[in-house]
């Protein structure tokens, strides 16, 4: 496993240097050139094309992992294929800025399709009576299994949003996986799962603190197909880990999901899919800005950007603690879903209404300083 994590971690991070050292060459269609959007951050051009690095990593891993465990060739070759469309058409998006959404969505959730043909991800019963009987037809099974991926994958690339947020939530996911897979011998879950810990690191590198390069679509529609492929195939493949892992270990992408979707539509009354810039880890970042620049105005909006992530990787771990820990529990893994979402819609209460939590310490601001009401949810 130790050499699976050094090879994806440096083919990941030697790949994504490359990328950023020629950055003059291929900028003109590799980078983003959009800093007024609702949810951008950044104050440079910037190459979004980090899942290139990301791909390389794992695309290095999936090798080695052969070479050490040769049985396994055939799960490997179906992963691969598997991931493809999700990472082929994020990727196009992110070189030719003209792939909608919905279709980046179909893409991802042919993957899901492909992963429930060809190794068995599915998603597993619940121990939920009708849910069961229900999930038991085939086309049903299909059609959960798609709009799981499919929604974790648009999930990632919603929360990729601030730099190392994305790809550090992402490792410590991987980790708990690789942890949880290796208490039940699974070998190829393990080995994969600590090969997301090693790409993202490598591109955690130079994402963070920093913002050198950007995950961008692909890399976001990649990570987030493995995560969701690799947490079902750890269900599916081991009856002793609890179904219901998978909605625990990856709550925090999951939820702010379900959050915007609601948000959106329900209290604002617009579309779904209208971006805007009041996810959780928007307004921390404005919070922290708009307290900096209420003193003395020196704060760069780099370093804003790069403050915001560390209180959403301590928010995600809320979910995966407990879930690594009580990884053969269903009752541990619903109390700890109740208590992320409680933690999750506590905190953001707070910030909208101007009561940012005292353990934000010196960040805390005043309504005067930081009154936005447009923005307001």
């Amino acid at each position: 496993m130790l050499i699976v994590l050094i090879i994806s971690f440096a083919i990941a991070l030697a790949t994504c240097f490359g990328l950023i050292a020629s950055a003059h060459r291929h900028a003109a269609w590799s980078a983003d050139h959009d800093l007024d959007g609702p949810q951008k951050m950044h104050q440079h051009v910037v190459p979004r094309i980090g899942g290139v690095g990301i791909a390389a990593g794992l695309l290095a891993s999936l090798g080695v992992a052969y070479w050490q465990w040769p049985a396994l060739g055939n799960s490997l070759a179906w992963l691969l294929a598997a991931a493809l469309p999700s990472f082929a058409l994020g990727l196009h998006e992110d070189l030719t800025k003209a792939v909608s959404p919905r279709r980046r969505l179909v893409a991802t959730a042919f993957s899901g399709l492909l992963a429930w043909w060809l190794l068995g991800a599915k998603v597993a019963p619940l121990g939920m009576g009708v849910v069961d009987q229900v999930l038991g037809f085939t086309a049903v099974s299909l059609g959960v299994t798609m709009l799981f991926v499919a929604g974790l994958a648009n999930s990632v690339n919603i929360i990729d949003g601030m730099n190392g947020l994305a790809s550090m939530c992402s490792a410590i996911m991987f980790a708990a996986m690789t942890y949880v897979a290796l208490q039940v011998g699974d070998v190829f879950v393990a080995a994969m799962s600590v090969a997301g810990v090693g790409a993202c690191l490598g591109f955690f590198v130079w994402n963070y603190p920093r913002g050198l390069i950007f995950l961008g679509d692909g890399g976001a529609y990649l990570l987030g197909f493995w995560l969701s492929a690799l947490s079902l195939l750890l269900v599916a493949r081991n009856p002793s880990v609890s179904p219901l892992l998978p909605f625990t270990l990856l709550a925090y992408p999951m939820f702010e999901t379900l959050f915007t979707m609601y948000r959106r539509k329900v209290i604002r009354g617009r579309p779904m899919t209208l971006p805007d810039g009041i996810h959780l880890h928007t307004l921390i970042y404005r919070r922290l800005m708009r307290w900096a620049l209420g003193r003395d105005g020196s704060m760069e909006p780099t370093r804003g950007n790069s403050m915001t992530s560390p209180y959403l990787w301590v928010l995600s771990s809320v979910s995966v603690v407990p879930a690594t820990v009580f990884w053969d529990n269903s009752v541990a893994m619903l109390v700890a879903c109740g208590v992320f979402v409680l933690a999750y819609l506590s905190l953001y209460s707070r910030i909208v209404t101007f009561r940012t939590p005292s353990w934000m310490g010196r960040f805390r601001h005043s309504k005067q300083v930081d009154a936005e009401p447009e923005q307001q949810p």
